[in-house]
């Protein structure tokens, strides 16, 4: 069976959250797994199931806009509307052990309401 890229990788985490499949997650993510975000100083991977995964059930439409990787790295910048009618665009910065997720830093893009601009206090 021939490798699977970093971005089908990639494509497969995001799927999974639209779909609320979590088994794809848990079986994709290494064993140490961390996560950072503006609220999250690398979290490990059952507190990352405890406060991220619930976000799942926000999800109106997640858009992939672009994936950009490199030998065991890979930035993917993302659209997503919430069912409350908020947009956001993200970029997270992913670092692989072979087809597990090692590490994810999210970077957080402008917000918008019903398709306007939401300045952030």
């Amino acid at each position: 069976m021939p490798k699977r890229s970093k971005a089908d990788i990639i494509r497969s985490y995001f799927a999974a959250y639209q779909t609320k499949n979590r088994k794809i997650l848990e079986d994709g993510l290494a064993n140490d797994f961390t996560f950072t975000s503006p609220y999250d100083d690398a979290i490990d991977r059952a507190t990352y199931f405890e406060r991220c995964w619930p976000n799942s059930e926000r999800i109106k439409e997640l858009t992939i806009e672009r994936i950009f990787e490199q030998d065991e790295e890979a930035f993917v910048t993302y659209k997503m509307t919430t069912k409350g009618g908020d947009e956001f665009r993200n970029t997270e910065f992913f670092t692989f052990e072979g087809d597990k997720a090692k590490t994810v830093n999210v970077y957080f893009g402008a917000n918008y309401k019903d398709g306007r601009f939401v300045k952030q206090q």
